[in-house]
């Protein structure tokens, strides 16, 4: 039976309405870094060295020449980390100063050895010098607080006052990731074929418990 991530772990993909505190299990990503407006060029180039990579690794385990058995499933949606050289909370951000970390989860059953072959395939069958970017990492978000957000990227501010006011409530604060990047989003449309105001955002953001001042 295809592995389909909407309906099989659809908990940690498509987010609520409201806020959701979630533990997020330790997972696989093939990913690649960058910095700047991800409107432009080099943020679609990125993009599109991971998606090659994505998908051989998926036929390889289709056609069962990665783990025990054959295995079908669909490649899981675009997701990316994000923070600023300059990020001030609550203020306007210049989305040429933005850092980010996109990347697309793999099944738990590739390795590293997976990666680097899917890689030299995918190197030799369409040259690409950002494929030389791409790495294969392995970690556990932990505690998170997540929400659907709908609408364009811009008014994504609103959706994340939800969520502050939330984690306010129930005692949490912001715990730091990777190099102190603020948030993650998950992307489960695709901004080429629907309007602003129907994109589908799950946002994330990794929580503690708040120190006590006594």
């Amino acid at each position: 039976m295809k592995h389909q991530w909407r309906k099989d772990e659809k908990a940690l993909y498509i987010g609520a309405k409201q806020p959701v505190l979630l533990e997020i299990p330790e997972q696989k990503f093939i990913s690649i870094t960058g910095q700047g407006n991800p409107n432009g060029e080099d943020y679609a180039a990125r993009i599109a060295a991971l998606y090659p990579m994505a998908y051989n690794l998926r036929f390889k385990l289709k056609r069962g020449e990665i783990g025990d058995k054959p295995f079908e499933y669909t490649v899981y949606p675009l997701e990316g980390v994000w923070t600023s050289v300059e990020y001030t909370p609550g203020q306007p951000i210049n989305k040429n100063l933005l850092v980010y970390k996109i990347m697309i989860r793999q099944p738990d059953v590739i390795s590293q050895m997976d990666f680097e072959a899917a890689l030299a395939e995918s190197m030799a069958k369409k040259p690409n010098d950002l494929y030389a970017e791409v790495q294969f990492e392995t970690y556990t978000e932990g505690q998170v607080v997540q929400m659907l957000h709908v609408g364009p990227f811009d008014t994504e501010a609103e959706t994340f006052a939800v969520i502050e006011a939330f984690m306010s409530e129930q005692g949490l604060e912001r715990d730091w990731i990777m190099q102190d990047y603020v948030h993650r989003e998950i992307y489960l449309t695709d901004p080429r074929k629907i309007a602003p105001e129907k994109y589908k955002t799950t946002l994330r953001v990794k929580v503690k418990a708040k120190k006590s001042l006594t």
